[in-house]
């Protein structure tokens, strides 16, 4: 028998390595609600790190609504919703999220899920289904989030579907290789806001070429989901587009403050799903509780309160895009609160996050395989919770870590 552990001895050398490459992630645990402040360690930071765009994941109305959430469903499902899982909250929710989206999708019906990993995995190899085995083709975006990524790659490894990638920022090649494509099946898979950029997918051009391609278009609006449009209904909203060919994707865990995403498309397209998406079947439903606590979530999102934490978040924006400025790091220019810095080495990003820290901050340094290799950041994002002071402050602080590093180099 053997004395050495192999797999063991593998996972110890591995991360041996990450941590030569300073590519190794490490937890941190928050000791508070999200907010703008959080305290870690026994500490308190000032957090421009999280994804909660409208400030509203510790908002007292979503607080009692959890509560009386819980009150009157308990706090679990029991099964999958094909089995006896789907609640009242769970239907109400969806046709709630239908109405958000039924001004820029003819006959929208929702599917609500736990994740927005699950609910990309279901909508993408669902619809793969709709072919046989090697009619169809899936066309990418570079840059798509990890869920998207993976999505696509279990879709091609069941039904043989081709798998092309695409740069969004140029569609040309796009359109080529679908002027050639004969499969009966064709779906073009993009984020709506790049969680890593922050800049928004050309999602007007997008309809048009699905239009004159009879393709379909999936948009994952995660990180535009409440932030975008009037309303807050989106970047379909923002960008006023109509099509039947769309299926969106709206996250619940970001701008919306609770849990969950959710497929919105044409009711065929969701029946389909329902009946041949696996994540959707074999999964146990998300507690009733998370359902009713967003149906209050997205009360806030459309009323006269949620205009005014958008306006909020555009007023940073504005000020971030017209006061910060660097020496040698780059700013990339983004009308979202996703605002990254690049510094381009691993060490430098991290330096940062350290002096940062320090500073009593808290902006986690990003690098590969989140984002390409010689392009780790910082990821700065806003909330609605965020002060313009709490802004001009991080921007005088980062101006001084940045002339501190490369006084260092």
């Amino acid at each position: 028998m053997s004395t050495t552990f192999s797999a063991l001895n593998m996972a110890e050398q591995q991360i041996t390595d990450l941590d030569e490459q300073l590519l190794r992630r490490k937890l941190r645990i928050t000791e508070s609600p999200c907010d703008t402040k959080a305290s870690v360690g026994q500490r308190e930071l000032k957090a421009f790190c999280s994804n909660d765009y409208l400030g509203l994941a510790n908002h007292p109305k979503l607080v009692t609504a959890i509560a009386e959430g819980a009150k009157l469903y308990g706090v679990g499902s029991g099964a999958s919703h094909l089995i006896s899982g789907h609640s009242i909250a769970h239907d109400l929710l969806e046709k709630k999220l239908a109405s958000f989206e039924s001004e820029s999708i003819p006959n929208a019906r929702a599917l609500f899920f736990s994740t927005g990993y699950l609910a990309n995995m279901n909508a993408i190899t669902g619809l793969a289904r709709l072919a046989g085995q090697g009619e169809a083709s899936i066309y990418s975006a570079k840059l798509n989030h990890a869920s998207l990524i993976d999505g696509v790659r279990l879709a091609s490894a069941q039904t043989k579907a081709k798998v092309a990638l695409f740069d969004h920022q140029d569609l040309h090649s796009l359109e080529e290789a679908l002027r050639n494509d004969a499969h009966p099946l064709k779906l073009i898979v993009i984020d709506g806001v790049f969680s890593m950029d922050g800049d928004i997918a050309p999602v007007e051009k997008l309809v048009q070429i699905a239009e004159q391609y009879d393709a379909l278009l999936m948009v994952d609006d995660a990180h535009g989901f409440g932030v975008l449009g009037k309303q807050g209904h989106g970047i379909l909203e923002q960008l006023n587009v109509h099509s039947e060919r769309i299926i969106y994707i709206g996250t619940l865990g970001k701008a919306a403050g609770v849990s969950g995403a959710f497929i919105c498309a044409a009711a065929p397209f969701i029946e389909w799903l329902i009946q041949k998406g696996r994540p959707y079947i074999y999964s146990t439903a998300t507690p009733p509780a998370i359902a009713h606590t967003l149906l209050t979530s997205l009360e806030l999102i459309e009323n006269d309160e949620g205009i005014r934490r958008r306006q909020q978040l555009n007023q940073l924006i504005q000020i971030w895009r017209e006061e910060m400025s660097f020496i040698n790091w780059e700013k990339v220019s983004s009308s979202t609160p996703i605002q990254p810095v690049i510094l381009g080495s691993n060490a430098n990003a991290l330096a940062a996050a350290k002096l940062l820290d320090d500073a009593g901050y808290w902006i986690p340094a990003i690098r590969p395989p989140t984002v390409p290799v010689g392009s780790s950041r910082l990821r700065i994002t806003f909330s609605a919770n965020h002060s313009v002071d709490d802004l001009r402050e991080l921007i005088k602080t980062l101006k001084m870590i940045e002339q501190k590093i490369q006084g260092a180099s």
